[in-house]
């Protein structure tokens, strides 16, 4: 199988420039189906394979979204490394809109109704994620963001919120207070998933707007952010096809990302039922 590179796309990335299709999929897999088609592409040479996490036509809500179905579609088809690009708002005065930031961590806030693991019906694992996205990926990203002339901060915490609705002005003041950096909707459980099924995952985050709390900006609204994400994909496009490219002179990852689902199952080899283990190999596949 051809290595591939996974690509989801959020608010407004719904297709890359330069990418040659060379065949859509429809997919099922045990979680249903994936949000769209998976794309498979060629970019220069590279092959990519690329979801919209939202659906064609941004018809998901970010709890609808089929995060575990995506997940289990890129890793059927080889990906072992994946980029995510969403847009986000600011926390902070210096995460400016139409910056990017590259997060080393994530505070959830969602609400426990989008599912986070490929685990259960009858087998339990836990997988590490004291570090919720790979490092190695992230300096890729934050290299090929800087090729792109895009102004980008290296780290910093994301919080993950339950959506559809912004915040309000209190809670987005709670998360400042607690040094927090940019906010949205998505990252969850899609990182968990990522690291349950050992894919490298990292988070290309696009600043559109200053959340609510700003005293000299206006609150956020939909048509704020489309404008400031109509700008930011032009930026996140070529950051994307740097990256690719970084990312393509790479024999292997050196993290541990690839490994991570190893030890992680707890019930007994005789106690773990075969269909939910069936299930699983492709999680565990290397």
């Amino acid at each position: 199988m051809r290595r591939r590179i996974g690509i989801i796309g959020g608010s407004g990335v719904y297709s890359l420039d330069g990418l040659i299709t060379e065949e859509i999929l429809k997919i099922e897999t045990p979680f249903g189906k994936p949000s769209a088609p998976v794309v498979l592409a060629d970019y220069e040479g590279i092959g990519c394979a690329f979801i919209p996490r939202h659906g064609d036509g941004h018809t998901l809500l970010p709890s609808e979204v089929p995060y575990a179905a995506n997940i289990y579609a890129l890793k059927h088809l080889g990906v072992q490394v994946m980029i995510s690009v969403s847009a986000v708002g600011s926390l902070q005065e210096r995460f400016r809109p139409r910056h990017f930031v590259i997060p080393d961590q994530i505070f959830d806030r969602t609400k426990g109704i989008r599912r986070s693991t490929f685990f259960g019906d009858g087998v339990v694992g836990h997988v590490g994620f004291g570090k919720p996205v790979c490092p190695d990926l992230s300096d890729i990203l934050v290299r090929a963001a800087e090729k792109a002339d895009a102004k980008v901060h290296n780290g910093g915490t994301l919080v993950c919120m339950e959506g559809p609705q912004f915040s309000t002005k209190a809670e987005s003041e709670f998360y400042r207070g607690l040094g927090h950096s940019i906010i949205g909707m998505t990252a969850l459980p899609e990182a968990n998933l990522a690291r349950e099924a050992g894919i490298c995952y990292s988070i290309l985050a696009m600043v559109t707007d200053y959340d609510v709390w700003h005293e000299s900006e206006e609150d956020v609204t939909v048509e704020q952010v489309l404008a400031n994400v109509r700008v930011n994909t032009q930026r996140a496009r070529k950051t994307i096809g740097y990256a690719l490219h970084l990312l393509d002179n790479l024999e292997a990852m050196t993290c541990s990302c690839c490994s991570s689902s190893e030890s992680a199952v707890m019930t007994a080899p005789k106690s773990r039922p075969p269909l939910t283990m069936n299930r699983l190999k492709t999680i565990f596949k290397r």
